[in-house]
């Protein structure tokens, strides 16, 4: 265990990775999402989804948690089992983090009535209708699904090489599209979005969480026999 816990506090010496480029992305999306906001002319509430910008940082930070760090762990003979184990929980806690930042902000947002402008950015009404501790899910869930996302691509990348990943990127978008084009053939759009609706976007975050968990286990048996 302690050697995990190292592997956490090697993956947060470089604070500007995995605090300061999402906070300042965080920042500057809300500026400019206030800004607009105040360009529009009308009462009513304005919605927009510059809040989302950080959450994409953390696809890169995964990435680089992989491909900049691990070969250096594998230099001072930190095991397999010990970097994953560690940069996992490094990526929790980067991602509870993000979820707190973004309930400080939907906390702010209320106080302040949209930032005075009637614009908001993080305290978005379909999130928020199970209060705080279900805006926190959702949040935790997206920015932990994006870092193991860019973690999971960057170590198909380094044990196969870009032409393995790009194959399976396409793959997938392939998959993706066919799934589009059976439920459109199928007319079954309407039972798509009452399912939606349903579930909610908690409900939507633990499947985000189930997804998680399966590209973490993608992930640790590509990562066995992966090459630094």
């Amino acid at each position: 265990m302690r050697r995990t816990l190292n592997v956490v506090r090697l993956q947060l010496i470089n604070r500007d990775t995995f605090i300061w480029v999402p906070l300042i992305v965080l920042a500057s999306a809300t500026l400019v999402s206030v800004l607009i906001y105040a360009m529009i002319p009308v009462d009513t509430p304005k919605y927009g989804g510059g809040g989302q910008a950080p959450l994409w940082v953390f696809f890169a930070v995964g990435m680089s948690a992989m491909t900049l760090t691990f070969p250096f762990s594998q230099a001072i003979s930190i095991t397999r089992r010990e970097f994953f184990v560690g940069t996992m929980i490094a990526a929790v806690l980067g991602s509870a983090f993000m979820g707190a930042l973004f309930l400080i902000g939907g906390a702010i947002e209320v106080a302040t009535g949209g930032y005075g402008v009637n614009g908001w950015v993080f305290h978005l009404p379909w999130i928020w209708e199970m209060g705080p501790l279900g805006a926190f899910v959702v949040y935790f869930t997206l920015a932990l699904f994006f870092f193991v996302l860019g973690f999971t691509g960057a170590t198909v990348y380094k044990r196969w090489g870009p032409l393995v990943l790009t194959i399976a990127s396409v793959a997938i978008g392939l998959v993706l599209v066919a799934l589009v084009f059976l439920v459109t053939r199928l007319e079954l759009w309407g039972q798509v979005g009452s399912a939606i609706v349903q579930l909610g976007a908690v409900g939507l975050a633990l499947w985000g969480l189930v997804g998680v968990v399966v590209l973490a286990g993608i992930s640790f048996l590509t990562f066995r026999r992966t090459i630094p």
